[in-house]
């Protein structure tokens, strides 16, 4: 998370709790030509429509006001969806014992991603069924939806 992120989640965040949901993660990126900057909030019943627009309608005038980003942006509100990025300490930890499927920027026995079971998490690294993967090799993560369960 970069320090821009960080700042933007501390200024949201209380708004966002104060109307019942969970910051899940703040991701500022460019594409192409356009900014977007992306909040993922997260409640126990799910996230809908309203839930999103009632959120940027809480929160757009507070960031215009803070002009934390001087680039003209796009503000998008939404759930973290099924598969879920993990980008965070406590996201991994709440993972621990679930799928996951990990992308390397340097090969492990040959593979670039690696798809397995969470086992462990900590400071330097995180193990995959038996794999040891130091968190400076993670290029991405995210959550695996069993999708033969439903």
């Amino acid at each position: 998370m970069t320090s821009l992120e960080k700042k933007i989640e501390e200024l949201v965040k209380p708004i966002i709790e104060n109307l019942g949901y969970k910051v899940y993660d703040v991701l500022y990126q460019k594409e192409g030509k356009d900014n977007y900057l992306r909040i993922f909030i997260d409640s126990p019943k799910g996230i809908n429509l309203n839930d999103c627009e009632l959120v940027n309608n809480s929160i757009d005038s507070i960031l215009d006001e803070k002009d934390y980003i001087k680039a003209q942006y796009y503000l998008e509100i939404s759930s973290p969806g099924i598969e879920r990025n993990l980008r965070r300490d406590e996201q991994f930890l709440d993972n621990i014992g679930k799928k996951i499927e990990v992308h390397l920027y340097n090969s492990i026995n040959n593979n670039k991603i690696i798809t397995g079971i969470l086992k462990e998490y900590n400071n330097d690294n995180i193990v995959v069924d038996d794999i040891i993967i130091d968190k400076t090799n993670i290029s991405s993560a995210k959550t695996i939806y069993n999708w033969e369960e439903c």
